[in-house]
């Protein structure tokens, strides 16, 4: 395959990767949602390419070599600051928001990064993880929250399963 074809699809890549993770935030109505991740993982994955690729016609002697491994990590202390964006502390509830959306671009910035460095199969793999980790996450919260309204209201555990499973009846209907 041509070079510059390989560049592209896995810059390509990176984007569709990025932009499932944003699509599972968008649904969510997270704050950072399809377009944020799309673009975080595919200038990522510029980043690597152009790091590994975009200097070896100005390098011309052996004296001279390219880290390759610096630039992503700058690209980590970018994210770190785009993902700082996110997280807000509410004083007056005395809670954090936002640390699941940060984790989640940095995430989708590594995935960028080994898109761009060719690994498919890596991002891919890693994609599902935090796609499952993101839907695990969400169903136990679901849970957790039920517990908590339930025990604010005073109710116990049986009455709840039946109210539950009544609610969902008349869902299913």
């Amino acid at each position: 395959m041509d070079i510059q074809l390989e560049l592209i699809l896995r810059v390509f890549c990176a984007a569709m990767l990025g932009g499932l993770i944003g699509l599972e935030r968008e649904y969510r109505a997270k704050e950072a949602g399809f377009r944020t991740h799309f673009l975080v993982a595919l200038g990522s994955a510029l980043f690597m390419i152009v790091s590994a690729y975009g200097f070896s016609g100005t390098m011309s002697s052996e004296e001279q070599r390219w880290d390759v491994s610096r630039v992503a990590a700058q690209v980590v202390s970018g994210i770190g600051f785009i993902g700082a964006g996110t997280i807000i502390f509410h004083k007056s509830q005395n809670i954090v928001r936002g640390l699941t959306t940060a984790a989640g671009l940095w995430v989708t910035a590594a995935i960028g990064l080994a898109c761009g460095g060719g690994m498919y199969i890596l991002s891919v793999a890693a994609t599902l993880l935090v796609l499952a980790g993101l839907e695990a996450f969400n169903f136990f919260l679901r849970r957790l929250d039920t517990k908590r309204d339930l025990k604010a209201n005073g109710q116990n555990s049986e009455t709840s399963e039946q109210n539950t499973k009544n609610e969902t009846d008349v869902v299913k209907n």
